[in-house]
């Protein structure tokens, strides 16, 4: 990953409020944001859920993107997109999201 610029970290520390409601892990640190990018006022998220069946699709979406909202001023467009490819395995986790499933340690 290339260095992240003020934009994006902010949009990523706002992304780790938002919360799996079944892991109680956030998003970031379980491995499901694959990137962002902000051009001219427009967020686009890649982000996938843990099973392509996943009923909470819907709310998972939806918290992204008031979590884009309100993170930021001068966002005037916030796109996300739910993509399978790759598929989300448990190795796609941060370090902190593993230690939160007591993973490794």
């Amino acid at each position: 990953m290339s260095a992240l610029t003020p934009a994006e970290t902010e949009l990523y520390d706002a992304l780790r409020e938002v919360y799996d409601p079944e892991l109680g892990i956030n998003v970031v640190d379980l491995g499901l944001i694959y990137g962002l990018t902000v051009e001219d006022g427009v967020v686009t998220v890649l982000m996938t859920l843990t099973t392509p069946g996943c009923p909470l699709h819907e709310t998972m979406a939806e918290a992204v993107e008031a979590a884009v909202w309100g993170s930021s001023q001068g966002v005037e467009s916030v796109n996300v997109e739910l993509v399978w490819s790759p598929p989300w395995n448990p190795n796609m986790m941060t370090e902190a999201g593993k230690a939160a499933l007591g993973w490794g340690y």
